[in-house]
């Protein structure tokens, strides 16, 4: 999930293939590195005549890592004598910044690890987000942005007319976000803004990002029939997206079983646990706390979500479908578990 920071990725390898078969080599490498676009073009000057390799050469030598998922310098592919293969990648479009208001800073669990912010956005930009699972990036001056999950479900923004267009601008919506404490975001997770104190301007990107593509493999008939069965599963500041999807109409959860497994630490550690009994009550998930460092009053569910998936099975694999959001490993075992009991693979959905 795009909850946090990340750093880009950068490689430079000498490979030993024809250029033909370089590259499909480098479009696969760069898939299997990550990244929401790759491009690939080839020189046709050879190594040692090429400018352009000997440009890429120098910035390669002195490629700085300061800005997260981003694309600075190219990854140069090549073989000695032939043309150089260079592969940018990156998460998606550069982000287009503008300023929002930061409206609240506060903490989002017991243990204060996490905090809840939500930012003012004008309604045009809000319009951009249409499916959860989206994400923006934020920044304030010179400072790494952040890659961060909405947390909110989508707003319901009627259309306009050409004459209503002004009046709707000066409107605003609130997004909201889950954002995990760390060493590099302290300018955001550190603000003291609340009611009665003057609010603060960060910039923001455009929505980015697919979202969980929910209506297209949980609601059509790609897999013959809509998915009956909903599991979900997040650990951390995973829940983020989560929470957008469950408070979303997308997911139909009041005509399905839904169920939801959130991993922690500790019960310190839960987030939107205010939320719980009304995902509950209004829209029929059940929600499924996980603790992997219990205290010794703890009643519930102890380990790991993966654990917890395996000790409780999936009782119609072909009719569920999944969103997983959260850590590497928890992810990757659950969508191994999932598709061993015979869930199809492409609903089991990433935010990404």
């Amino acid at each position: 999930g795009r909850s946090s920071q990340s750093t880009e990725n950068m490689f430079s390898i000498k490979a030993k293939a024809p250029r033909k078969n370089m590259v499909c080599f480098s479009l696969f490498l760069a898939s299997l590195l990550g990244g929401g676009m790759v491009q690939a073009f080839t020189n046709i000057q050879t190594r040692t005549a090429s400018p352009f390799w000997q440009a890429t050469q120098t910035a390669k030598s002195s490629a700085s890592t300061s800005s997260p998922f981003g694309v600075r310098q190219p990854a140069v592919i090549s073989r000695r004598n032939q043309s150089p293969i260079v592969v940018f990648m990156g998460w998606g479009p550069d982000p287009i910044w503008s300023p929002v208001k930061v409206a609240t800073v506060r903490p989002a669990c017991r243990s204060k690890d996490s905090v809840f912010v939500s930012v003012e956005v004008p309604a045009s930009k809000a319009a951009e987000y249409s499916i959860p699972g989206q994400y923006v990036q934020m920044k304030l001056d010179d400072e790494k942005p952040l890659f961060l999950a909405i947390s909110s479900p989508p707003p319901e923004i009627e259309a306009t007319t050409e004459g209503e267009e002004k009046k709707e601008e000066e409107e605003s919506c609130l997004f909201e976000f889950l954002v995990k404490k760390t060493d590099n975001n302290g300018w955001l997770t550190d603000l003291e803004v609340f009611d009665g104190k003057p609010v603060v301007s960060v910039d923001m990107s455009q929505v980015l990002g697919s979202g969980f593509p929910i209506e297209e493999n949980l609601n059509g008939l790609k897999y013959d029939f809509p998915a009956q069965n909903i599991l979900m599963f997040a650990a951390g500041s995973g829940i983020a997206p989560i929470r957008a999807a469950i408070e979303s109409s997308k997911l139909e959860t009041n005509s399905r079983t839904a169920r939801l497994y959130y991993g922690v630490r500790t019960p310190e550690d839960l987030c939107f646990a205010e939320y719980f009994p009304k995902w509950e009550s209004t829209y029929g998930v059940q929600v499924v706390p996980v603790i992997s460092q219990p205290s010794s009053d703890w009643k519930g569910r102890t380990g790991y979500v993966q654990n917890a998936l395996e000790e409780d099975g999936i009782p119609i694999p072909r009719n569920s479908g999944a969103l997983l959001c959260g850590m590497k490993g928890m992810t990757e075992s659950v969508k191994t578990l999932l598709l061993k009991s015979g869930v199809f693979e492409g609903r089991v959905m990433f935010n990404f």
